[in-house]
């Protein structure tokens, strides 16, 4: 896998950077499992569709500061099961983990 920065900020935007990366990774995990709970209930995923965005936080330390997600619900899912659907994609892995971050230990060798 590919990672760079814009050329601003001394790469040579050759990929999606790290934090790039990362969203997509929520993304993506929402996107599965509003497939998964689509065709555990034998309704039609085509249509599905997952989009996200984020702005950095003004302030230090550098991070992501706010994320927004969209869920493109597929035609013929009943009103009765997008309460369901829409709480099912929110408690995806990679999200779940942002509510609980993990302890993370960066070490030199």
């Amino acid at each position: 896998m590919l990672v760079d920065q814009p050329v601003a900020e001394g790469g040579q935007d050759s990929a999606a950077t790290p934090t790039e990366l990362f969203i997509a990774s929520m993304a993506s995990c929402i996107a599965f499992y509003a497939g998964r709970y689509l065709r555990r209930h034998e309704l039609d995923a085509a249509g599905l569709a997952v989009w996200a965005e984020f702005a950095m936080a003004e302030d230090r330390p550098a991070r992501v500061g706010s994320v927004s997600v969209g869920i493109k619900v597929p035609a013929g899912v009943p009103d009765g099961r997008r309460q369901a659907l829409l709480a099912v994609a929110s408690h995806c892995t990679v999200h779940n983990t942002l509510r609980q971050p993990p302890a993370v230990s960066i070490e030199l060798s």
